[in-house]
C-alpha cells in the first residue's frame, strides 16, 4: 500500500475516534432522563454548553503538528471556523440560560453566584473573549506570529482548564463516564498542542538546523 494511502487511512481512523469522543457526550446528554419537563431555553443553554465543550477537544487538532491530522492550510480555515462555532455556542448557552433566568445568570457574571462552577464558567468565558477580541485586533495590534502564537496558546489552556472545571462540577444532564472522557481528551489535546507549537517544535527545527 503507498505511503499517502496509508496516512489517510491512519487519519480517517483517528478522526472517526475524535468524532466518536466528540459525539458520545452530546448524545447522551441529549437522551438524558433529566432533560424531560425541562423549559426548552433550559435545554437549548445546557446542550449548546456541551456542544461546546466538545468542540474545545476538537479545536486544537485542527492544527495538529504531531500528528498531523490533516494538511495545514485545511485545518487553519477549519480552525478558524472552530473558534467562530465555540464563541457561537457559548454565546448561545449564554443567552438561553440568561433568557431563562437572568437572576442566575447575572449572579453568576458577578461573580456572587453560591455555586462554585459558576466562577470557573465565568473565567472560561472571559479568556475566550479576549481570545475573539486579539484574533480579530492581532493585525492592528502588530502581533509577531511568535507572540500570537503564545498568547493563544496561554488563553487556550486556561480556557479548557477552567472550561473542564466547570463541566465537571456540574451536576446536570451529561453523562459522566462521557463528560469526563471528554474533558480529559480536551485538556490534554489542548496542553500537549500548546507544547507542541511552542516548546517541542521549535527545539526540533533547531536540532534539525544544527545538524544540517
Amino acid at each position: 500500500m503507498p505511503a499517502s494511502r496509508a496516512d489517510t487511512g491512519r487519519r480517517g481512523i483517528a478522526w472517526l475516534a475524535i468524532a466518536a469522543v466528540a459525539t458520545i457526550p452530546v448524545v447522551a446528554a441529549a437522551l438524558s432522563p433529566l432533560q424531560r419537563g425541562r423549559e426548552l431555553l433550559w435545554v437549548i443553554g445546557g446542550m449548546a454548553g456541551v456542544v461546546a465543550l466538545s468542540l474545545l477537544f476538537v479545536q486544537p487538532l485542527l492544527t495538529a503538528t504531531a500528528p498531523v491530522l490533516m494538511p495545514a492550510a485545511r485545518g487553519l480555515h477549519w480552525h478558524r471556523w472552530g473558534g467562530i462555532a465555540i464563541v457561537a455556542t457559548v454565546g448561545l448557552h449564554i443567552g438561553a440560560l440568561y433568557a431563562y433566568s437572568p437572576d442566575d445568570v447575572m449572579d453568576a457574571l458577578l461573580l456572587v453566584a453560591p455555586t462554585p462552577f459558576s466562577l470557573y464558567g465565568v473565567i472560561s468565558l472571559w479568556c475566550l473573549i479576549l481570545t475573539a477580541i486579539l484574533a480579530a485586533t492581532r493585525r492592528r495590534l502588530r502581533f509577531s506570529h511568535r507572540n500570537w502564537r503564545i498568547a493563544h496558546s496561554v488563553l487556550a489552556v486556561a480556557i479548557v482548564s477552567a472550561g473542564v472545571v466547570h463541566a465537571i462540577l456540574i451536576e446536570g444532564a451529561m453523562e459522566e463516564i462521557s463528560k469526563l472522557m471528554v474533558c480529559i481528551a480536551a485538556l490534554a489535546a489542548t496542553t500537549v498542542g500548546a507544547l507542541e507549537i511552542n516548546v517541542l517544535g521549535p527545539l526540533r527545527r533547531r536540532r534539525n538546523l544544527q545538524r544540517a
